[in-house]
């Protein structure tokens, strides 16, 4: 829907001056997600690591015309043409106009709120309502202050039911989203304790969730929960309660019995006195919840629906992740099979043109018919491709009967198949190669089948990298410095292990300031992969000059040799301001100038014009150990000296870097110019703090059980004996993988199923093998080697080391798997 810019103002009472009216239907926040920028409304959003008015004059350069912000900046008077929309706040316009927009409808809105199961009961319903109602609902997880007023923004006159969810995260929260969603059904899922450490309790925590239903008609959620029924009864909802109950026979939904077998659950239960039974393919606590939260919804919203038993049989999981996997031929796959709609195609597609940056990659979209969409198939697929064009696609594998029939519509590089085994048999499907493919496909497709095959095969040894707790972690440590102090993002060592390039590039893509690499080789690779960013190489050798030079590396200078040399090359070469990075030894003594060595290098720098000096910079030897702050106060003394008489011997302002991931967590007040993010960014707080989020886990599988007799001896050596008749998974990771193979005969456990399970025998190059006596486990079983369920540092601890030797041993031929959620 369009608004135009007038209007737009006067909505959100902005100050403006001369405005050239124009039209517009897309909010845009972010910079790189710009599609059409004639018809774009840039917000010049402020947060606690972003300023969105520092990327207006990039906007504007990419033809964006109208923008809101809160400040005039001087550049903004050069662009003559454009509307400048001036408020106080930024996100409170964006959220005022949001709520406007949400008023213009007429339409039933359920609210979903809670802890946890907000975005899969949101999907769930989606899945059972689709045939009734022309449904709008946040993509993904869009429930923040943000991803609220975007998602609303989605609705127009052909939606008859939105389903929007929100989540908070600080007190007051909540009373922003309610007029925006303005639900006339809200849904609370549970309380759990996320985000707990902002609120004084867990009450306040759910009272202030429940304001979001203040205007709502009804109000469903889990009669059993006593403590949300005494939070709804204290915020005077309770008239407008529909609960469903395992224990209240007069409960509008009574669960009669639950029944688990083997691969689905039977419901039995009395909906306002009529006996039903459901049959759902989840045997899972949390999944029988989401379904019943939804039968109730149900019930209230359009009775007639619930006769039909059949529906919940054929709920599909909602898998939240979008994978990126290596595949055949020097391939890369996007597994996005989250759910088939035009808003999450718009995001994977996104997501695959950020990945591309200069990369040598076609961008190829295998794509299925688009079902339940509420548009007409002629009209969704000219939107379709108009997108796929937008976003630069090379080519589209269509699959289904309609995307076939409109494929007329699409004018690249294109080819259609009416299923998917007709594509599998096809010549196309074995002629892939060089290509960054995006697999996006209703479930009844079965695409796994085309992403199984395109992968490449190794080992069922699995380490998964989360691109979003990367980000997450990054943002944790930027929030804690001032807007101006830049971030060193360490991504040596194959970025501790967990990949270097897919880190490299999210971290680009968020805009990171630096990366930091051991030697320039490292540096070399991710350039080759299109990362741009300023790479700093730690360590150089006077052999890698070439290297350095060809990639735009720059390069940690430790020596007067090191110095001498750079300056001689560079003049050799006839280049000029070469950037190079001083490092000082402040006490750690291991690389670096002597505080007194300044002024030398100061004259030195001075005579000649190849080099020129970036920063200056030391390390600190125990900044996460308040017995040494001693030392550390003492390193900061001299390094802010040898500072000092560095910029008074170049007579020019340098910048200072000296805190690391511990540095940054326990003296904030040093964070001069730029800091260095090392092991904080992998979700390993080098002081205990809490807040960082797990970015690596090591999976497998279990191959094989066997049965072994009371008094039989396991694996190598014979050095572990079990004396009782005994259950032994063997699973496929060994010393090879990375596996330390002290953790051997109970030195080390794993979880399968959610229980830890110790390890049994010596470690093999290639396996080792698991007690399973005391849980419930089978062959092809899940198993954690390390991460959320069982920390890294827990790992460490045992071995008497640290994290870093944990995930930095994690061998090349374990298969990385990057995950957005």
């Amino acid at each position: 829907m369009e608004y135009s810019i007038r209007e737009v103002a006067r909505i959100i009472d902005a100050k403006t001056e001369e405005i050239t009216d124009t039209s517009i239907s897309i909010l845009l926040i972010d910079s790189r997600r710009l599609t059409l920028p004639e018809q774009s409304l840039f917000f010049a959003l402020k947060t606690k690591t972003n300023d969105g008015h520092k990327y207006v004059d990039e906007l504007y350069h990419l033809k964006v015309r109208n923008f809101v912000v809160s400040e005039l900046l001087p550049e903004f008077n050069l662009m003559k043409d454009a509307n400048f929309l001036v408020v106080k706040d930024t996100l409170k316009a964006l959220q005022k106009l949001t709520s406007f927009h949400r008023k213009r409808f007429d339409i039933p809105v359920i609210g979903i709120t809670g802890s946890n199961g907000k975005t899969i009961v949101k999907e769930f319903l989606y899945q059972l309502l689709h045939k009734d109602f022309n449904i709008v609902r946040s993509p993904r997880s869009y429930n923040s202050q943000i991803g609220v007023p975007l998602s609303v923004w989605q609705m127009n006159e052909k939606h008859t039911l939105g389903i929007f969810e929100a989540g908070i995260s600080q007190p007051d929260e909540m009373e922003c989203l309610q007029p925006i969603i303005a639900p006339t059904i809200g849904i609370i899922t549970n309380i759990g304790e996320a985000h707990q450490e902002n609120f004084l309790s867990t009450t306040q925590k759910c009272m202030e969730k429940l304001t979001l239903f203040n205007e709502a008609e009804a109000i469903i959620y889990d009669g059993d929960n006593g403590f949300i029924a005494n939070c709804i009864e204290s915020s005077c909802l309770s008239h407008k309660a529909i609960v469903w109950s395992r224990k209240d026979s007069e409960a509008p939904l009574f669960v009669e019995s639950i029944e688990k077998k083997e691969t689905e659950t039977v419901i039995k239960c009395t909906m306002l006195g009529l006996s039903k039974r459901f049959v759902i393919p989840f045997t899972d606590d949390a999944s029988i919840e989401n379904v019943m939260h939804c039968l109730a919804l149900i019930l209230y919203l359009k009775p007639t629906s619930v006769s039909d038993e059949s529906k919940t049989a054929s709920l599909e999981p909602v898998d939240m992740r979008l994978d990126v996997k290596e595949g055949i031929n020097n391939c890369l796959l996007i597994n996005d099979t989250y759910n088939s709609d035009i808003n999450s195609l718009d995001i994977a597609l996104d997501f695959q043109a950020s990945r591309r940056v200069n990369k040598n990659l076609k961008s190829t979209l295998i794509l299925s018919d688009i079902l339940q969409s509420g548009t007409l198939p002629k009209s969704l697929y000219k939107k379709v491709a108009d997108m796929v064009r937008r976003k630069k696609v090379d080519r589209i594998i269509g699959i289904g009967r309609d995307i076939k029939e409109y494929e007329s519509e699409f004018d690249i590089q294109k080819e259609f198949f009416r299923t998917t085994d007709d594509f599998i048999k096809s010549v196309t499907f074995k002629s892939f190669k060089d290509e960054l493919i995006l697999i996006k496909g209703s479930r009844r497709f079965h695409f796994e089948r085309i992403s199984e095959l395109l992968e490449k095969k190794v080992h069922e040894t699995i380490l998964e990298v989360n691109l979003d707790a990367v980000v997450h972690n990054f943002n944790y440590y930027r929030s804690r410095l001032k807007p101006e102090t830049k971030i060193v993002c360490m991504v040596k060592a194959f970025g501790y292990g967990a990949g270097s390039y897919e880190l490299a590039k999210t971290l680009q893509e968020y805009r990171c300031d630096y990366l930091a690499v051991a030697v320039a080789d490292e540096g070399a690779a991710l350039r080759k992969e299109g990362i741009s960013i300023p790479i700093i190489v730690m360590n150089p050798e006077f052999s890698s000059f070439n290297v350095l030079f060809e990639n735009l590396l720059e390069p940690e200078v430790y020596s007067f040799r090191l110095l001498d040399a750079m300056i001689r090359e560079t003049e050799r070469r006839g280049i000029t301001s070469y950037p190079i990075h001083i490092k000082v030894d402040t006490g750690m003594h291991r690389l670096g100038f002597q505080p007194e060595d300044m002024a030398e290098i100061g004259r030195r720098v001075k005579e000649q014009s190849g080099v020129v000096v970036r920063t200056v910079f030391s390390h600190l030897a125990g900044s996460d150990d308040p017995c040494l702050d001693d030392f550390t106060n003492q390193q900061f003394l001299k390094f802010e000296k040898a500072a000092a008489e560095l910029e008074e011997s170049l007579q020019q302002k340098v910048m200072r870097h000296i805190l690391n991931s511990a540095g940054i967590e326990r003296f904030p007040g040093q964070q001069m110019d730029m800091v260095r993010l090392g092991i904080g960014l992998y979700g390993v707080s080098a002081s205990g703090q809490k807040g960082l989020r797990n970015v690596s886990t090591l999976r497998t599988i279990i191959l094989q059980i066997q049965q072994i007799p009371s008094g039989d001896s396991v694996g190598y050596g014979r050095m572990s004996f079990v004396n009782r008749d005994s259950r032994i998974a063997i699973i496929p990771i060994g010393y090879a993988d990375g596996l330390n193979r002290h953790f051997s005969n109970g030195g080390g456990e794993v979880v399968i199923n959610g229980k830890r399970c110790p390890i049994i025998g010596n470690i093999c190059m290639d396996a080792c093998m698991i007690d399973v006596t005391d849980i419930d486990a089978k062959e092809g079983d899940r198993v954690i080697v390390f991460g959320e369920e069982l920390p890294v540092g827990e790992l460490s601890e045992k071995l008497k080391t640290i994290s870093y030797e944990i995930l930095t041993s994690i061998s090349p031929r374990v298969k990385r798997v990057y995950f957005r959620e």
